[in-house]
């Protein structure tokens, strides 16, 4: 099993996503990005830890490939709006991919590239590409947010 963390926004549409992905074994959403020892939900919210809402996804890269995800991480979000998805606002909504390994930050330089190259978007990518820092798990009312709801994938 390997980890890939993806920040696209809102955590719990972009754990929805990754989770219905034949190879991923696992999600959890939570926090990366920033300087805050165990922040909270509110801490986060408050903008001045620097940690984006992320999810984890463990996978098995003989089911799926980073390349894969990272198709699927470009695909669920504008990346190329500033700490924005949608109608939600602040840097923990950010566009951001927090590499695990020399190979993952070398697939996501290339992949973030072409992306820009495709012509796919008028405007400049703003997604960071950054070593991962801690990862904190979010609020356990936070994991599996949709599935809680009674919102079941079809």
């Amino acid at each position: 099993m390997e980890k890939a963390i993806f920040g696209a926004g809102c955590f719990w549409g972009i754990e929805e996503t990754f989770k219905g992905i034949k190879g991923v074994q696992s999600t959890s959403v939570g926090y990366s990005g920033g300087a805050t020892k165990d922040p909270t939900y509110q801490d986060v919210c408050s903008g001045t830890t620097g940690h984006a809402e992320v999810v984890e996804v463990d996978y098995d890269p003989s089911v799926v490939t980073y390349e894969s995800l990272l198709k699927v991480f470009w695909e669920c979000h504008n990346p190329t709006t500033l700490n924005r998805q949608g109608p939600d606002v602040g840097t923990q909504y950010r566009s951001a991919i927090y590499y695990l390994s020399p190979e993952q930050k070398s697939l996501a330089e290339a992949s973030k590239e072409e992306v820009q190259k495709s012509g796919n978007y008028d405007k400049e990518l703003v997604t960071e590409i950054t070593e991962a820092s801690e990862y904190y798990k979010a609020e356990e009312y936070h994991q599996q947010y949709f599935e809680k709801l009674g919102h079941v994938r079809q």
